[in-house]
């Protein structure tokens, strides 16, 4: 193997591939990244066994070929490299090395052959759709701040994506929930999705393809099967296993019947909440909300640092009511409403409390109180 390509295109590439691969492996082989020539460009592929990404950059090819190198050895001596230069690598011997070269610079590496690299094939994956890069982003962003963290609850480590129907119209969900918020957001269901399982994409999967479609174009192609996802734009390819297990039934923790509704400006609501919340302890984070009238006071008390107090007038209709929650929980979704209002349907003190964006009904969030 034979190539000459642009240090800016092999870094950028080299960025989305080696973040997939872990810094401790047992495995010496999951530790390289595999480098194989195809018609005018060079195909870098790189996988943790659950997520494989495939990503194409344009070369010159001497001399085609394929082997596999230290994923993030090789990133690191890329991103020290002068900008403008020109990478070229040269593994054409027999000596299990690969020598790079750049300007004056010379490095030679070990690798490991081609054949040595496992293959996840993705199988047949029958239910395949389009989304746009923003709509992907919009399910991801809108959701993925609520993704369960623990791993005894495998099955909450994920953005449970699924369609749904309301009111004979067809949707795409998108959920995740970790016991304590949860997050929902929809959009009408693209074509070619209507017959897909309900499934759950893991959460490095989702990180990794949230960094990825940052610089995407415009459209993503997404095919899936009841075990794998494979999400294809520009020129990479991202395949994942997905989570195997069951999602809970979450409509059963959406609340129907909330009848104080509170609307609050979102940005002065967001930037009062932590304030206030400087003084709450550590552990709890906890804020209490007390509404009367069109006065909203949120307080917070912490035996070691005291108590702070803030005031904002807001629309309310109901009975006064006092509720504590979590701060970051209520700072997390503020964050991903876009719209100036915020509205928050609550029962009592002790029930989860529905939140929206009042210009935007397709996404909703729960949350659930605390003891303050």
């Amino acid at each position: 193997m034979k190539l000459t390509l642009e240090r800016s295109d092999l870094l950028k590439s080299l960025a989305h591939v080696q973040s997939v691969v872990e810094r401790r492996n047992t495995i010496p082989i999951l530790s390289n990244v595999l480098l194989e020539t195809v018609e005018g460009a060079v195909s870098l592929v790189a996988t943790d066994m659950d997520l494989t990404i495939v990503e194409k950059v344009p070369a010159m090819i001497a001399e085609g070929g394929a082997t596999t190198i230290p994923a993030h050895t090789l990133y690191d001596i890329v991103r020290k490299l002068p900008e403008g230069a020109q990478v070229q690598l040269d593994g054409s011997g027999d000596s299990g090395q690969l020598v790079l070269r750049a300007g004056r610079s010379r490095f030679t590496l070990a690798t490991l052959p081609k054949e040595d690299f496992p293959t996840m094939g993705a199988g047949e994956l029958p239910h395949q759709f389009t989304l746009t890069v923003n709509e992907m982003r919009r399910l991801i962003d809108r959701t993925r701040f609520a993704i369960s963290t623990e791993e005894t609850r495998y099955y909450l480590n994920g953005i449970y994506l699924h369609a749904a129907t309301v009111d004979d119209q067809r949707l795409l969900r998108a959920v995740a929930t970790d016991g304590h918020r949860l997050a929902r957001v929809e959009r009408p269901l693209p074509s070619g999705a209507g017959e897909m399982p309900g499934v759950i994409i893991p959460r490095k999967t989702v990180g990794e393809l949230r960094k990825l479609i940052e610089e995407a174009d415009e459209t993503i192609e997404v095919a899936l099967s009841d075990a794998r996802i494979r999400f294809a734009f520009d020129d990479v390819v991202l395949t994942s296993k997905l989570i195997d297990g069951t999602f809970p039934d979450y409509q059963r923790v959406i609340p129907s019947g909330n009848d104080k509704v509170l609307e609050v400006d979102r940005r002065s609501f967001a930037e009062a909440v932590d304030r206030v919340s400087t003084i709450s302890s550590e552990k709890s984070r906890a804020v209490k909300l007390s509404v009367k009238g069109e006065n909203l006071t949120l307080s917070a008390t912490s035996p070691e640092n005291g108590s702070a107090s803030e005031e904002l007038e807001v629309n309310f209709n109901g009975e006064g009511i006092e509720i504590g929650f979590n701060a970051r929980y209520l700072l997390d979704i503020t964050h991903q409403i876009e719209g100036d209002g915020a509205q928050f349907a609550m029962a009592d003190a002790a029930s989860p409390t529905l939140v929206r964006d009042v210009a935007d009904t397709s996404a909703l969030y729960v949350l659930m109180p605390m003891r303050v």
